[in-house]
C-alpha cells in the first residue's frame, strides 16, 4: 500500500517582503540631501539679502554726511565761516548706525578715520582757500572709499538680481561720486580767478578733468536707473524713480552747460555754483527715492525666500509623514509574515500515517453501509477462497 508523502509548507519570503521597506528608507537619503541643499541655498540668499539691507541702511546714513560735507567745502572755499550744525548732526546719525551695524559690515575702523578727519576740519575760514580745497578733498576721498567699503562688505556689489544691482550701483557708486565731483568742479571754478596767470593752463586742465569726473558718474547714474527700470518686474520702480530722475538729469545738463569753458576766463563761478546746488538738491531727492526702492526690492526678496523656505520645509514634512506611514504599513506586513513563519515552524513538518488497524478499507463496506475491521474482511475472504480452488 502506498503511503502519501507529507506536504511541505511554503515558507514566506521575508527578504522579499523587507525589500520595499528598504527602498522606502533609501528614499529618505536623497530627500534629505535635496532638502539640505535647497535650505542651504535659500539660507545663503536670505543672509545676503539681509546684509544688503544693512548696507542700504548705512548708505542712507552716509548721504546726509556727503551733502553737509560738500556744502561745508563750498562755504570754506568761498571764505565764509563754516556752520557745522548740519555736518555734526549727520555725523552723529552715521555714528549711531555704525555702532549698530559696523561690526557686521566691518566698517568701524574706516568710519573712525573718516569721523576723525571730519572733526578736524576747521570751523573758521582758512586763510588759504587752496589749502581748504585740499583738506576737504582728502575727507571726501575717504568718504567715497567708505561708500565702496559698505557696498563690498554688505554684498550689494554681488547682488544677483539685475534690477537691484543697477539700483545699488547708481545710489552707492555713481551718485556720491557725481555729487563730490560736481562740488569740486564748482569750488575749483571759484578758485580759478585767484590763481596766478602762470597756472592758468593747469587750472583749465583741472577744470576739464573735474567736468568729466562730474558728468561721467551722472551719466552712468541715468543709464543704471533706466536699465533697472527696464529689467525690473516691480510695477513701482519705474513710476517712482523716473520723475526725480528726469529732474536730476535736467539739472546735470544745466551743470554741464555752465561748466563748459567760456573763453580764457573759464566757467562763471556764480552760475556754476547755483547749478551745482540745484543738481545737489535733485540728487538728494533722487537718493532718497532710490534707497527706498532698493530697500523695498530687498524686503520683497526676503519675504519670497521665507515663503520658499517654509514651502520646502512643509513639502519635506508631508513627504516624511507619507514615507513614515508607508514604512509603518510595510513593517506591519513584515511582522505578520514573520509571525506566520514562526507559527509554521512550531507545527510538525508532516502528520504521521495512522496505524493500519485504524485505517478503514474502502472495500469492506457492508450492505448497511457500516465499515468492518480490516482483519474481519480479510478472514471472510480467506474462508471463501480455499487452497487449490483456483485449480478447479
Amino acid at each position: 500500500m502506498t503511503v502519501p508523502a507529507p506536504r511541505v509548507r511554503r515558507r514566506p519570503a521575508v527578504p522579499g517582503r523587507a525589500l520595499p521597506l528598504l527602498l522606502v528608507l533609501a528614499l529618505l537619503a536623497p530627500l534629505g540631501l535635496l532638502f539640505a541643499q535647497t535650505d542651504r541655498h535659500t539660507g545663503d540668499d536670505r543672509d545676503l539679502a539681509a546684509r544688503e539691507r544693512l548696507g542700504v541702511r548705512y548708505l542712507r546714513a552716509l548721504g546726509p554726511v556727503t551733502d553737509a560735507l560738500t556744502d561745508a567745502q563750498s562755504t570754506a572755499i568761498a571764505g565764509r565761516p563754516v556752520t557745522r550744525a548740519a555736518l555734526t548732526a549727520a555725523v552723529e546719525r552715521a555714528t549711531q548706525v555704525d555702532s549698530e551695524v559696523g561690526d557686521q559690515l566691518r566698517t568701524r575702523e574706516r568710519w573712525a578715520g573718516v569721523r576723525a578727519k571730519l572733526e578736524a576740519l576747521p570751523d573758521r575760514a582758512l586763510a588759504d582757500p587752496q589749502a581748504a580745497f585740499q583738506a576737504y578733498a582728502e575727507v571726501t576721498d575717504l568718504l567715497l572709499a567708505l561708500h565702496r567699503k559698505v557696498r563690498e562688505a554688505s554684498g550689494l556689489v554681488r547682488d544677483p538680481r539685475s534690477d537691484s544691482f543697477f539700483v545699488q550701483d547708481a545710489v552707492g557708486a555713481d551718485l556720491p561720486a557725481a555729487m563730490v565731483a560736481a562740488g569740486r568742479l564748482a569750488d575749483l571754478a571759484t578758485l580759478a580767478p585767484g590763481r596766478p596767470a602762470a597756472d592758468r593752463p593747469k587750472t583749465v586742465a583741472e577744470l576739464a578733468e573735474l567736468r568729466v569726473a562730474a558728468l561721467g558718474p551722472a551719466t552712468d547714474l541715468v543709464d543704471d536707473l533706466r536699465a533697472a527700470v527696464d529689467s525690473s518686474e516691480s510695477t513701482d520702480l519705474g513710476p517712482t524713480v523716473l520723475t526725480p530722475l528726469d529732474t536730476y538729469q535736467r539739472s546735470v545738463e544745466a551743470l554741464a552747460a555752465f561748466s563748459a569753458p567760456a573763453g580764457a576766463a573759464g566757467p562763471d563761478p556764480v552760475q556754476l555754483g547755483a547749478a551745482r546746488r540745484v543738481a545737489q538738491s535733485a540728487a538728494t531727492q533722487l537718493r532718497q527715492v532710490i534707497l527706498d526702492q532698493l530697500d523695498a526690492l530687498l524686503a520683497e526678496r526676503l519675504d519670497r525666500l521665507d515663503r520658499d523656505r517654509w514651502l520646502a520645509r512643509g513639502a519635506v514634512a508631508v513627504a516624511a509623514v507619507l514615507l513614515a506611514v508607508l514604512a509603518g504599513v510595510l513593517l506591519a506586513a513584515l511582522r505578520r509574515a514573520r509571525r506566520r513563519l514562526a507559527e509554521a515552524d512550531r507545527e510538525p513538518a508532516g502528520a504521521a500515517p495512522p496505524p493500519a488497524a485504524s485505517r478503514p478499507d474502502p472495500h469492506t463496506v457492508t450492505a448497511g453501509g457500516d465499515l468492518q475491521p480490516v482483519g474481519a474482511g480479510r478472514a471472510g475472504e480467506a474462508e471463501r477462497w480455499r487452497p487449490f480452488d483456483a485449480a478447479r
